[in-house]
């Protein structure tokens, strides 16, 4: 085994060590005795005798007054045993243990047990179908129940960490900078695309039931995080006012307001010098107060404990616990590793120093109490409709036919100069080259389950290809070196990877990156890698010596790029026959992939980022501000622009029209136009509508996305789209009055293809409100 692939085993090995721990330490904290919660506090054990009925054994009492019944029932201890997220068991009571710890991000991360792994979110982001990603969320809130119900039964009604129903997902933050390793688990660049597709996985996993929530959806890492990896305990956000309510608070708004979302997650870092954690202003002002929001805030993990130990913010760890939850944290969250007077056992012992008040207590525990009571966990099962499903409804054959069809949906066409689709008849001899053709870890990105039966992009090509066309492999070289240099490739490697492309009719290269390389704050000992994040987008240098070799060759080479966030190809777009973008695809990545390069499938996923020329387009990382950042700043020519993406038809776009010249700054503007495939393939086109401000009074973006629609049009026909736009869209944050405001005047709708593509350019008229 080479000291590479040595390195990555140990990695994945080291990573699933970590979750053996979290669950052993998850079952000591759910055995932890009650008692040892309340230690130096003897008020805090004594049992309240509360008279009556006992209301919160009733469901069809309110869900508010069975939650003040059972608080009321609680002694001090067992309030502050539910406000950790490893939630004891209070056994007088009848109260099972309850992790609130879960995640799905593209798929329940089961412990030990296979989930289906749909493509990662920034490949969800890239279909542009809100419907098609609220159907997966619902597929995924069925197999969380499948896995929950399953574990239950086994134990006493107890969970663990990663059985539960509640889940730390989605990731809604900004992807302001593309060397951010966690890129890959958001909505990509745009507030507007990220806000709608939040909505769409928020409504999925939470359902529609009129009492009961399938799910409980929790929107992270709120409000201003996006890297650096090896600063998030550390960094003090300090965004320009305008930035924060126009790029970093939209998404998170719409989160509460349209999706109803149950739980928001507060970022380990600070906002203008405040810990998100321990932040009144974000937490109870703007979360609570402004947007209305009814659930319960959750602390990334340990991140109390930061707010003492890297921010500085409190002159103990117990004050950090105490300040936490009066500035609107519910639940603790993660391992403190020795340091508990952060973890909210203390909180007994700052009600007597007067640092909390039992008010301040009862909140929090009530903001918790009331999520599983509408989860539906106090109730007969045979009242909750999800109490029926078993794991035969887990990882079935129509959830992976749904996670095939969101690849196929993910996938951008990048460049295309006739090479694709590769045409079956014509081509005998394929020769696929790079590491991860073959490899699963590509598919799955970060924050993944186990999938039961992962396709291979390399075994999706030879099936595709057919028994007619030989198909064969060599890894060519690693996806980077090491920064000793410990891993560099014998040259015979590459010159193995050449000879093999020399005898090819196609050469497809499936390079790009994968999560050992960027993910969530980890080691990562490679050149152009630090603590998860990369220090340069470009494609490593082996992969890139190692794609012109193959060009020598003057065979056609297609390069399918399996990345969480944008990479800096210019040589590559400027040389190679085809770039295909394939982010992390998921389980059946490797049957998506093949089927665009052989045209069973006509591309039509959209790009959710700028893909820019070089890491020198980019402002320092460190920097929050939005100036010459994504496409609605970057001052320069970006390689592939955000919205690009290309398909094997074209489209032609006419006759655009408003319903009215003039709307008030409350109404709504609909714009309809004709999109008619001019090809000779049906294909689906996403029509992107952006809108600017011609004469604005403040600095506003070159453009924004303020709708679009993804349709389906047959080869020859045309069809007519629609697309209501609120002038609430329109706004901008007024400095003066600190409120959003949409400014009279004139605006132009910019509709078309891509953010670069814009092919129809409708004006009118925005007038003060009526009234």
């Amino acid at each position: 085994m080479s000291a590479h692939f040595l390195g990555r085993f140990l990695r994945l090995a080291l990573a699933h060590l970590f979750l053996i721990v979290s669950i052993i330490e998850s079952r000591a904290r759910a055995a932890d005795p009650i008692e040892t919660i309340g230690a130096g506090d003897p008020a805090a054990l004594t049992t309240p005798v509360v008279a009556g009925p006992e209301i919160w054994k009733d469901p069809s009492q309110p869900s508010s007054a069975r939650v003040n019944d059972l608080v009321g029932r609680m002694s001090l201890a067992e309030k502050a045993s539910q406000l950790r997220a490893d939630a004891a068991a209070i056994p007088r009571l009848g109260i099972p243990a309850y992790s609130y710890r879960n995640e799905c991000l593209h798929g329940v991360v089961h412990t030990g047990v296979v989930a289906t792994v749909f493509p990662q979110a920034i490949g969800m982001a890239a279909t542009w179908d809100t419907a098609l990603i609220q159907e997966e969320a619902d597929a995924i809130a069925t197999e969380a129940w499948a896995g929950f119900n399953d574990y239950r039964s086994k134990h006493n009604g107890n969970s663990l960490i990663h059985f539960g129903v509640t889940f730390y997902s989605p990731n809604i933050n900004i992807v302001r900078d593309p060397r951010w390793g966690r890129g890959q688990e958001t909505y990509g660049e745009d507030p507007f695309l990220t806000g709608r597709m939040a909505i769409a996985f928020i409504r999925g996993l939470q359902g529609d039931d009129p009492k009961y929530l399938k799910t409980l959806a929790g929107a992270k890492h709120y409000a201003v995080h996006s890297g650096p990896e090896p600063l998030r305990t550390y960094c003090d956000a300090t965004p320009s006012e305008r930035d924060l309510y126009e790029t970093y608070l939209p998404a998170f708004e719409a989160a509460v307001r349209e999706g109803h979302v149950g739980q928001v997650m507060g970022a380990y870092s600070s906002l203008y010098g405040v810990p998100d954690c321990a932040n009144p202003f974000l937490l109870t002002q703007v979360l609570r107060d402004c947007w209305g929001f009814k659930g319960f805030v959750v602390s990334d993990g340990g991140a109390i404990l930061k707010n003492f130990q890297n921010h500085k913010f409190t002159p103990t760890a117990e004050d950090s616990a105490a300040v936490a939850v009066k500035a609107g944290c519910d639940l603790f969250s993660g391992n403190v590793a020795g340091n508990a007077q952060a973890d909210y056992r203390c909180l007994g012992r700052m009600l007597q120093k007067n640092l909390l008040s039992e008010k301040e207590i009862d909140t929090a525990v009530s903001r918790t109490l009331e999520v599983r009571f509408r989860l539906g966990f106090f109730d007969p099962p045979s009242m909750v409709p999800w109490s029926k499903i078993t794991m035969a409804d887990n990882d079935t054959p129509e959830h992976q036919a749904l996670a095939l069809k969101v690849a196929r949906e993910s996938i951008v066409l990048l460049k295309n100069d006739g090479a694709l689709p590769l045409n079956r008849k014509k081509i005998k001899r394929i020769a696929v080259i790079g590491e991860n053709a073959q490899s699963v870890p590509a598919l799955l990105g970060n924050y993944n389950g186990s999938a039961s039966h992962p396709v291979t992009i390399l075994d999706g090509i030879k099936q595709a290809a057919g028994p007619d066309t030989e198909v064969t492999y060599s890894a060519g070289c690693p996806l980077a070196l090491e920064n000793d240099g410990s891993n560099q490739p014998p040259a015979s490697l590459a010159a193995e990877a050449v000879a093999a492309a020399r005898v090819a009719d196609t050469v497809i290269y499936v390079g790009g990156i994968d999560s050992s390389l960027e993910a969530e704050s980890r080691k990562v000992d490679y050149q152009g890698f630090l603590g998860g994040d990369r220090t340069r987008i470009e494609l490593p240098s082996p992969q890139e010596d190692l794609l012109k070799a193959l060009r020598t060759t003057g065979k056609p080479v297609v390069f399918v790029n399996c990345s969480g966030s944008a990479m800096a190809i210019p040589w590559e777009a400027r040389h190679l026959s085809a770039i295909v973008q394939a982010w992390y695809p998921g389980e059946q990545g490797g049957v998506a992939v093949a089927e665009v390069l052989f045209g069973d499938v006509n591309p039509a996923g959209r790009l959710p980022i700028t893909f820019y020329q070089s890491t020198a387009d980019l402002p320092p990382f460190e920097d929050y501000s939005m100036s010459n950042r994504t496409y609605r700043y970057f001052e320069g020519k970006p390689l592939f622009a955000f919205g690009h993406g290309l398909s094997y038809t074209k489209f032609a776009y006419s006759d655009a029209a408003l319903d009215r010249p003039e709307i008030p700054s409350d109404g709504t503007v609909k714009v309809s136009f004709r999109v008619k495939n001019t090809g000779a393939r049906d294909g689906d086109e996403v029509s992107q509508v952006y809108f600017r401000a011609l004469h604005s009074s403040v600095p506003v973006p070159r453009l924004a996305l303020c709708g679009f629609g993804r349709v389906h049009v047959p080869a020859g026909q045309a069809t007519e789209v629609t697309v209501d736009i609120p002038a609430e869209r329109f706004r901008h944050w007024d400095m003066t009055g600190k409120r959003y405001v949409v400014e009279p005047g004139k605006y132009e709708l910019l509709i078309g293809g891509a953010s670069d593509e814009i092919r129809l350019h409708p004006t009118f008229i925005v007038s003060p409100p009526h009234g």
